[in-house]
């Protein structure tokens, strides 16, 4: 397990970025962060979520922290490792909570100085709501984080980043490529999220919400969605998510087809592998 006399800092301080420095600061750790608004560093500060914050890039905290995570968009991100790596302190861990990972993880350690190693890593948790003021550590309870590894990290590296998402309190832990990870993502994730988008927009009853019940809200509760940090997630990935739009398209034109053709029995069939699928997900 990582040791206490290591210092984190964390860079993004918002709703994921607070609620990993809520949980680390609770587990007794050396937690400082970067981020752009002072007004987020008061509130960490205030909260006592954070033992220093910045709203520029302290070259101090950089240069002392021995794991340092980023919760940046993909593009700030590597705009950040090109500006300030020589701040790095040599041997640091660096890991992220970036949505996409093969057109970001090659470039990263590509460009990195040997003598730091970045380690990605998706939380697989969230909200809703936006920004640190609406950060709760317990979002990670009996959630999946991914570990994502490529053949330039080292054993020592990904225990660090798998201890990282032990500590945090989640329950699976999970390894898989890049290129895995973007084909898992762009379906779990992203395609959910287009669909919840299609839901509230295809649709313009004003009144909507005095009609629907549980399972409305249930299937859109994602599509309070925030547009800048998606639509950049949703291009940097378009291949897998296209593909996997593709795959849904077909499969609901079946079902489509089974209603129009009276087709009950292999409608029904669909409705047992679903509820059979769906029971996985079901709390033990």
């Amino acid at each position: 397990m990582i040791n206490h006399d290591k210092k984190i800092l964390i860079v993004g301080l918002g709703l994921i970025g607070g609620s990993y420095a809520r949980s680390l600061t609770k587990k007794g750790f050396y937690v400082t962060a970067i981020t752009r608004s002072q007004s987020s560093i008061d509130y960490a500060l205030s909260e006592r979520m954070i033992a220093k914050g910045y709203s520029y890039v302290n070259e101090e905290a950089v240069g002392e922290a021995d794991i340092i995570v980023f919760s940046l968009y993909p593009k700030v991100f590597s705009k950040w490792i090109e500006d300030y790596q020589h701040l790095f302190k040599p041997g640091a861990i660096i890991t992220d909570v970036t949505g996409v990972k093969s057109c970001l993880v090659y470039e990263i350690q590509d460009k990195l100085r040997d003598d730091v190693e970045f380690i990605a890593a998706h939380p697989m948790a969230g909200r809703e709501v936006y920004g640190v003021q609406n950060s709760d550590d317990r979002i990670f309870y009996g959630a999946n984080y991914i570990v994502v590894p490529t053949d330039k990290n080292t054993d020592h590296a990904i225990k660090i980043c798998k201890d990282l998402g032990i500590l945090l309190g989640f329950e699976r832990i999970s390894t898989l490529s890049p290129e895995e990870h973007d084909e898992m993502i762009g379906f779990v994730s992203q395609l959910t999220h287009c669909i919840a988008v299609s839901l509230m927009t295809c649709c313009d009853n004003e009144h909507l919400v005095a009609y629907t019940g549980d399972s409305f809200r249930d299937l859109t509760r994602i599509a309070r969605i925030n547009e800048d940090m998606w639509s950049e997630l949703f291009m940097l990935n378009k291949d897998a998510l296209i593909e996997q739009m593709d795959v849904f398209s077909k499969e609901f034109a079946a079902i489509r087809d089974m209603i129009k053709n009276d087709e009950t029995e292999p409608l029904k069939e669909k409705m047992r592998l679903s509820t059979k699928r769906r029971a996985l997900f079901d709390k033990k």
